[in-house]
């Protein structure tokens, strides 16, 4: 059995643009799918045909047991979205916002009230529930929006770089959501341009690069495939250059590389911050003082230079065209306000 998402070579042009060329996507039943990339790679085409937006021009797609080119009104009913833009109405409140896509969904009005409820008090929502939510900041309406998409409940959750734009309070808020959601059995495909957020929420990361997945694995193993974790350390003595290196050889995974212009020495490792303080204290029982030290873990850019030779930059002619698409009426031309509580 497929899992809850699964996709086989599905294929979309635009015009001249291949914007998917052949992508295959399988997401076990209550396991998060990271997939990582940067702005023009197919992400969010990907999410757009199988969320039924968007018709693959080939290729298969199944979500929660449902044929997605067969049977798209039921794909709807079983399946969560929350896209790059909030998609929610600024003259109604957080409150009116949520019961009505209850009642969208046919709940009772009680019900619809009750769940509204819930799920603001679950988001961090109820000083701000009653206010209109063209006074809401950008993280409460990312925040918000996730929420519309939970109404139902779904089986099944697509968020297409759900925290894009949010400074770092309103990014570990989302997270936390997410893993709540996830420990709750549902299966979630999250898009994103940040290793970091793949790496706290993903079981598993799939890296898309002009329209394929060009590597699939864990955090892990993505990060072992560039190098892993490397320690950087700086002496403040040149000649302390040869006993550093020695000391980092016991610890090292691989070859130190020596910059004696810069006195830095690298070294491939795996332990992470543990092993990082024996590291410290080795070379303090030794009398090496340095003037500093650092693990450093890959970056989304470490990762596609390892797997593509390039970075991980918007090209020109390599956008996806469906980023930005779906954009509601009432999401664009406002100002961010500053989030206010009571």
């Amino acid at each position: 059995m497929p899992g809850a998402i699964y996709a086989e070579g599905l294929v979309k042009t635009f015009g001249d643009v291949k914007a998917l060329d052949g992508v295959d996507l399988e997401v076990p039943e209550g396991t998060v799918l990271g997939l990582l990339g940067p702005n023009g790679a197919g992400k969010t085409t990907t999410v757009r045909c199988l969320t039924t937006l968007l018709r693959p021009d080939s290729g298969k797609a199944v979500v929660a047991g449902l044929d997605v080119l067969r049977k798209p009104d039921e794909v709807r009913r079983s399946i969560g979205l929350s896209g790059q833009f909030a998609a929610v109405d600024e003259y109604l409140t957080g409150r009116e916002n949520l019961q009505m896509v209850g009642r969208l969904y046919q709940m009772r009005a009680k019900e619809a009230k009750r769940r509204a409820t819930e799920l603001l008090e679950q988001f961090h929502l109820v000083d701000a529930a009653d206010r209109p939510t063209k006074t809401y900041s950008g993280g409460m309406r990312r925040r918000l929006d996730l929420a519309a998409a939970l109404v139902v409940s779904p089986p099944v959750m697509f968020m297409d770089e759900p925290t894009t734009g949010l400074d770092p309070r309103n990014r570990q808020q989302l997270w936390e959501v997410i893993k709540q959601l996830v420990s709750g059995g549902t299966t979630l495909l999250l898009t994103t341009q940040y290793l970091e957020e793949a790496d706290h929420l993903a079981h598993e990361i799939a890296v898309v690069d002009r329209g394929r997945v060009i590597a699939k694995g864990t955090s892990d193993q993505l990060k072992a495939r560039t190098g892993g974790e490397r320690v950087e350390v700086v002496v403040h003595e040149r000649e302390h250059i040869r006993t550093a290196s020695e000391v980092l050889r016991g610890f090292g995974k691989g070859d130190t590389a020596v910059e004696e212009h810069m006195r830095k020495l690298t070294v491939p490792v795996t332990g992470g911050a543990k092993l990082l303080a024996e590291v410290i204290r080795e070379l303090d029982s030794r009398g090496i003082e340095i003037d500093d030290i650092g693990l450093r873990r890959p970056t989304l850019d470490d990762v596609f230079l390892s797997l593509t030779g390039h970075a991980a930059e918007v090209e020109e002619g390599a956008s996806d065209p469906a980023e930005g698409a779906g954009r509601r009426s009432g999401d664009a031309g406002h100002p961010q306000e500053k989030e206010v509580t009571k």
